[in-house]
């Protein structure tokens, strides 16, 4: 069952880092063979979609070196109406200097942030459970 209380969700995201490295590309002829996304979304400009780095290097597509991410998915059930998690997540994540990605899926939400900062802001995420109720 979905969670619309933003005290309860804050209080219990279970935030979960993933080892692999990720990547966002786009393409105009759809997604290359060989490259199973992760995420997609189609865009005036072309079909945009995350992967994994090791994919994206064996068809050579061509992203940002700087903009490799680590993958945090929050196992806390969220509603898609909940109020005021991404933003709260967001200032927690921004007061750090740290970028964020979020994917709202149908079970959770899931957040890209950069690979050299992932393990801090895990760490920030994990805090929400032990503070004061918003």
């Amino acid at each position: 069952m979905s969670i619309n209380d933003l005290s309860t969700l804050l209080s219990d995201l279970q935030p979960e880092l993933h080892q692999e490295l990720y990547v966002f590309c786009t393409s105009k002829a759809g997604i290359p063979p060989g490259v199973k996304p992760l995420a997609t979304f189609q865009e005036a400009e072309g079909l945009s979609f995350v992967c994994t780095e090791k994919e994206a290097k064996n068809v050579e597509l061509q992203y940002g070196q700087e903009e490799v991410m680590r993958l945090i998915s929050l196992n806390v059930y969220s509603s898609l109406s909940a109020i005021g998690m991404t933003a709260a997540i967001s200032d927690v994540l921004t007061r750090a200097g740290i970028s964020a990605n979020v994917v709202a899926a149908y079970h959770h939400d899931h957040l890209f942030v950069p690979q050299d900062r992932a393990e801090e802001a895990l760490s920030l995420l994990s805090q929400f459970g032990d503070r004061p109720t918003v």
